[in-house]
């Protein structure tokens, strides 16, 4: 396990981080327009495209018709090539809580909690390749080099925290997911909105004092470089690139009192570890208990939108993310045995703190799969025509299911929705117009958007 040391850690924070600190200072907090129903973030994603059908879209029909050619499905093009006929889930589901919600046997402790989650079951994607989809259901463009959500974000309505970054992603122990930092770049908007990476299996270490340093002489040292920037940013007014470096080496150093209390696990008791698994003998599994854990703590502190990844992007196929070409039943059974526990988890956590007052919680991924096998597989490929997300917290109906796909699982046919409409959904409930939330840039006055999306009405509280 690799550690930061502190000449590292104020050396990455005080040129990555570049103006991270100028969120408050280029567009103040709160400026909303219309009251908003939450005020931070959590937004879960599983790379790789998780398929629905085996977790959270109950599909009586593909039992029905396994083995079976798909109705229709011959003019079908897919993405790895030639489909087999239809696949029933390999696992049982049952019905959960007072809303019935049906959950695979995969995910039991997802669906104990099953009446606090808002699902939508009719989302499209206009990619079938990861890459670009996962892009899309973070930034809202198929192409890199726009701002993610995150980045609007904390644009639109700035920091809470002084000590910490207004926006922070949290990416799998086992590595990033596929375009890597593109998911949480601040794109054309000023670079004080970037996501800064950081989690709690990489430990911040060696922020303590040089030998022979004292608080009192630590403190004069600061006010006297704080003495020396002020004057030089006096004789350089306007230069807003000096005043972004300047703000971010102010935040690194707070961050050396900052960034390791937040990660900080031994103030947490046995059963909150234990509760999310942090304290699993597999490395894996613990270590995403602890990146949820981590979430909760930068709720906590203030942070406005964080960003925490379950899989990473691999050349090994299906290793360390949801894309099961070949053999559904392993991959998933070792994949959903890191998202169940963990995330349950920390639902019920924010719930009984009360956080879920004012944090939103998103899941999502970036497609769904098909409703057949793939050929010559146990797998199934690519389906971008109907999927499943959900949503949780502030703002949102509990215990509720918006939108349909086919009998199948395989194309959207009721309520169908957007990335758009999710994303303008998701601004909405934070207080902001997506219409009204732009930013000029070549031209063209930019929004996440784009000129699509409409706000998801039914899901509203």
């Amino acid at each position: 396990m690799n550690e930061i040391s502190r000449r590292a850690f104020l050396g990455d924070m005080g040129t990555g981080l570049q103006a991270i600190a100028l969120a408050s200072l280029l567009r103040g907090p709160g400026e909303k327009h219309h009251a908003p129903r939450a005020k931070q973030v959590l937004q879960i994603f599983c790379p790789g495209a998780v398929s629905s059908m085996d977790t959270f879209d109950f599909k009586p029909e593909l039992e029905k018709q396994h083995g079976k050619p798909l109705p229709g499905g011959e003019k079908i093009v897919t993405f790895q090539g030639a489909q087999g006929n239809v696949m029933k889930s390999p696992w049982g589901w049952k019905q959960y809580g007072d809303s019935g919600k049906w959950i695979s046997d995969l995910l039991p402790n997802l669906g104990r909690v099953a009446d606090d989650l808002c699902f939508i079951h009719s989302l499209t994607s206009k990619s079938n390749t990861h890459g670009p989809a996962t892009l899309q259901m973070n930034t809202g463009f198929i192409l890199e080099g726009f701002p993610s959500i995150g980045a609007w974000t904390v644009y639109a309505l700035g920091s809470e925290s002084r000590n910490l970054p207004a926006y922070v992603a949290i990416p799998d122990p086992r590595g990033l997911p596929p375009s890597g930092p593109a998911n949480w770049t601040n794109g054309f908007l000023p670079a004080a909105f970037q996501g800064t990476a950081f989690g709690a299996a990489r430990p911040i270490a060696n922020l303590a004092d040089p030998p022979g340093t004292t608080p009192d002489g630590e403190k004069d040292v600061r006010d006297f470089v704080g003495l020396l920037n002020s004057d030089h940013a006096e004789r350089n007014p306007g230069h807003s690139d000096l005043q972004a470096r300047i703000a971010a080496y102010e935040l690194a150093a707070r961050m050396q009192l900052s960034a390791p209390e937040v990660a900080d696990f031994s103030r947490e008791d046995r059963e909150t570890l234990a509760l999310y698994g942090a304290d699993s003998a597999n490395p894996v599994h613990a270590g995403y208990g602890r990146n949820c854990i981590l979430a909760r703590r930068l709720l906590e502190r203030g942070v406005r939108f964080v960003q925490l990844f379950c899989g990473a992007h691999t050349a090994a196929e299906g290793q360390f993310n949801w894309d099961s070409h070949r053999n559904l039943k392993a991959d998933y059974e070792r994949h959903t045995a890191v998202l169940d526990r963990p995330t349950a988890a920390l639902l019920r956590d924010l719930k009984r703190r009360g956080m879920l007052d004012d944090v939103l919680v998103l899941w999502t991924t970036e497609f769904g799969r098909m409703p057949t096998h793939q050929a010559n597989t146990d797998g199934r490929d690519h389906n971008p025509n109907g999927f499943t997300v959900w949503m949780a917290g502030a703002g949102v109906k509990a215990g509720y299911s918006h939108g349909a796909t086919d009998d199948f699982g395989y194309k959207a046919v009721e309520k169908v929705a957007t990335i758009h409409d999710f994303h303008a959904t998701v601004l909405h409930l934070l207080g902001l117009d997506h219409e009204k939330l732009t930013f000029y840039h070549n031209g063209i006055q930019r929004r996440l958007t784009d000129v699509h999306g409409h706000v998801i009405r039914d899901l509203l509280a």
